[in-house]
């Protein structure tokens, strides 16, 4: 049986507010493989923007591991964590985080420009993105000449011009109308057809249901992890 891309045993994470200890994650163990596509509820307090940092490395957990395509991430210093966010995890915000003076192709380049990759290359690669999620006529248009949901295929081409292990949606629909979040779903639908490992952070029932997988978290703890059962 093949590894899982992501393995997370006994992760706890505490933060200190002064004299109180804050226990955001007590104890979470999951299992991801390749080609998944996981959807990640819970309240706010739940513990899943706690979660979501932790597998973006982002953050470090207090006790317990976390192995990323074979790599145990919760033991490295913070230029090996910058290196893995770079090379290995494709983010996807809500609030898009694009360079406003920055054409669509130059944005969609910048994880290329700092791992290293020749001009030539960080384009050919960018156009190819942008081509994926439907964009190739605006690549030269800055973010205020694009709409919301053109914004967001922006930020989600960026996330793939690396290859990346996994895409790590927070709430990718969260800024855009109901029926621009459904085309953005369905791209990420059509990604995770193509062999694309997504998580996805969600607190909308009908955006998780786009997935395969929810798993719902309360106080801390995995309340429950289940296949989603597709209506045809």
């Amino acid at each position: 049986m093949d590894e899982p891309l992501i393995s997370i045993q006994g992760i706890t994470k505490i933060y200190q507010m002064g004299d109180v200890e804050v226990r955001a994650l007590q104890g979470v163990s999951l299992e991801v493989t390749e080609g998944e596509f996981v959807a990640i509820m819970g309240p706010s307090g739940s513990g899943k923007s706690t979660l979501m940092n932790i597998i973006g490395c982002l953050d470090v957990p207090t006790e317990g591991s976390y192995v990323l395509n074979s790599k145990d991430v919760s033991k490295l210093d913070d230029d090996e964590l910058a290196e893995i966010r770079n090379r290995q995890i494709g983010f996807v915000f809500q609030t898009f985080n694009l360079l406003p003076r920055a054409d669509a192709l130059h944005n969609v380049e910048l994880p290329l420009i700092y791992s290293g990759a020749a001009r030539s290359r960080r384009r050919e690669l960018a156009k190819q993105a942008l081509e994926k999620v439907g964009l190739a006529e605006r690549m030269h248009h800055k973010p205020n000449e694009l709409s919301g949901g053109q914004r967001q295929r922006v930020a989600i081409a960026r996330a793939l011009v690396n290859n990346p292990a996994i895409i790590l949606a927070d709430e990718p629909t969260g800024n855009l109308d109901s029926a621009t979040g459904e085309e953005i779903m369905e791209i990420f639908e059509q990604l995770y057809e193509a062999g694309n490992t997504i998580i996805l952070i969600t607190h909308e029932e009908y955006i998780a249901n786009h997935s395969n997988r929810v798993i719902r978290l309360l106080d801390g703890l995995i309340q429950s992890d289940d296949k989603v059962k597709k209506v045809n």
